[in-house]
């Protein structure tokens, strides 16, 4: 079974969620992991006045991804920051790529799933991946998100990310916070979680 998990981050946030999900994944059983960025769309002035440049060196050795890798996963996770509610345009845009994999039916049957940071606790982390799942149904993609059974959504003593819908973090409004532990092991049991589904409908 091979997953991919494909994202876009600014400043590292979605970066060290998308390295915890895939930490779940290999979890499981003869699963194999790959991690994929999707394409800059912004010019580097824009970047280096956002002060994302410096950010960005973290991963950019990760290869970017190209439509017809999605194709040949069995499962694909998709990470994204909010804009207003929603995934980022570099998100949109890789994804408007994706037609002829429509087309051919591609993607029907595959495990997808999503996770996404917000700068507040209630900026937008639960619509964006409830967006998402817009686009993937189309594809065919299978659904899945961050079962309750990932106890530490539920929790209160402190301000946490994920949702049934997915994992999440919160970055602040100065990109100043990190994923909190509770956070990344959302992600790691959301990896884990897509990963035993593709397993079972692969085998």
């Amino acid at each position: 079974m091979k997953a991919l998990v494909v994202f876009y981050s600014t400043y590292g946030h979605i970066y060290q969620m998308a390295e915890a999900v895939a930490e779940g994944v290999k979890q499981v059983n003869g699963a194999e992991v790959e991690l994929r960025r999707v394409p800059e769309t912004l010019p580097d002035g824009v970047l280096e006045q956002m002060g994302a440049v410096d950010a960005q060196k973290a991963f950019s050795h990760i290869p970017v991804c190209t439509v017809d890798e999605l194709a040949a996963a069995d499962a694909v996770i998709f990470g994204t920051p909010t804009r207003f509610g929603n995934m980022c345009g570099q998100m949109r845009q890789f994804l408007d790529a994706t037609g002829q994999l429509w087309a051919n039916g591609s993607l029907v049957g595959k495990v997808g799933s999503v996770f996404a940071s917000s700068a507040t606790q209630h900026g937008g982390q639960e619509s964006t991946i409830l967006s998402f799942h817009i686009t993937l149904l189309h594809q065919g993609f299978v659904i899945a998100g961050l079962p309750y059974a990932f106890q530490g959504q539920m929790r209160i003593d402190e301000i946490s990310g994920c949702s049934p819908y997915g994992a999440s973090t919160i970055a602040g409004g100065d990109g100043s916070r990190l994923p909190s532990e509770n956070e990344l092991a959302g992600a790691r049991f959301q990896g884990k979680h897509v990963a035993g589904i593709a397993a079972k409908l692969a085998s």
